[in-house]
């Protein structure tokens, strides 16, 4: 059972943490650099503080910005 939790718990922290990177750059001010497309790709490979994790959320994050194309198109550059 200690075991399972554990598993659990880093399953729910990588999943958590995945894709962080888009989100980063299109809330917190100054991150996205006037990036419109890909901000949070660009954000992982330029700023991704722990290589490890930006091996982890750059798949993600890649994800997660082609669904969002439709509004960065209609969003403008992010500051």
């Amino acid at each position: 059972m200690n075991y399972f939790l554990k598993v659990a718990a880093l399953s729910a922290a990588i999943l958590l943490l995945t894709g962080c990177g888009s989100i980063i750059s299109r809330t917190i001010p100054g991150q996205g650099h006037g990036n419109q497309y890909y901000p949070g790709v660009q954000w992982d490979v330029r700023d991704g503080p722990w290589r490890v994790l930006t091996i982890l959320d750059l798949p993600l994050s890649l994800v997660m910005d082609t669904l969002l194309l439709p509004v960065d198109a209609s969003h403008g550059p992010y500051e």
